[in-house]
């Protein structure tokens, strides 16, 4: 049966993995990196405090670090020397072969399950708990697919790593969320919650743009997941640029 599923995950990858080009190669290689997203993780953050308040959180903040470092240990520190499943883009591994390597990167000895997709759905999940909000749930999950995705296109994941990962993600962010809720919060806080988010975090001065979307008073109001989604288009807009560049 595991033979079977090796058989499935490697045919899969190899379908997934052999979609390359220039831009691709700078554009996965900036996508999946860590610091690039320090914006965008300040506007999430900015759209919790909005959502929950000043009292909750740092309270919350906390819970989302517990969860990522959790889930991080749990992958990288228990489950991979349990497991020792080569990279594809291991030397070691027989597939290197067929992987193309990009920047010479290849990544640790062994990637079951995938620490990205963990940290990445850890977050995804706690936030989509915590905000509650379509529109923000759709760009954290798109998000974290593209991020997982970016780790087969490198040729360091297996699918299955990353599945195995994202569930293992999930269900530690959710239930930490879920923890840090019971400890924080009271039902009543929940109405509170969609009056903060609805209130503008910022109001702009331009009667013209203001006057023509429907506000009379001339002032632009801007909404926290509006900053999430701003951020978000602009990393992506110079990730785009900087891999056409290169």
């Amino acid at each position: 049966m595991i033979e079977i599923l090796n058989e499935i995950d490697t045919y899969v990858f190899l379908s997934l993995h052999n979609i390359h080009s220039d831009f691709l190669d700078s554009f996965m290689m900036l996508f999946s990196g860590r610091f690039i997203w320090i914006p965008f993780y300040a506007a999430l953050a900015v759209l919790l405090w909005r959502t929950k308040g000043t009292k909750s959180f740092l309270a919350y903040l906390v819970g989302i670090g517990i969860a990522i470092a959790l889930t991080d240990q749990v992958c990288a520190t228990v489950i991979r020397p349990l497991v020792e499943r080569m990279r594809p883009a291991n030397l070691g591994n027989p597939l290197s072969d067929l992987v193309t390597v990009v920047n010479g990167y290849r990544g640790g000895p062994y990637g079951f399950p995938s620490c990205h997709a963990a940290n990445s759905f850890a977050l995804a999940a706690f936030m989509c708990a915590a905000v509650r909000r379509r529109s923000v749930m759709i760009l954290l999950v798109a998000w974290a697919v593209l991020n997982s995705y970016s780790r087969i296109y490198l040729g360091v994941h297996y699918p299955g790593d990353l599945l195995v990962g994202a569930a293992i993600g999930s269900a530690i962010g959710y239930g930490m969320y879920v923890l840090s809720h019971h400890f924080i919060e009271t039902d009543v806080d929940r109405n509170i919650e969609r009056k903060r988010i609805v209130r503008p975090f910022a109001e702009w001065r331009l009667p013209a743009v203001a006057h023509r979307m429907g506000h009379p008073s001339g002032l632009l109001p801007i909404h926290a997941p509006a900053i999430v989604y701003t951020v978000a288009t602009t990393l992506l807009l110079i990730i785009c640029i900087i891999s056409a560049a290169a």
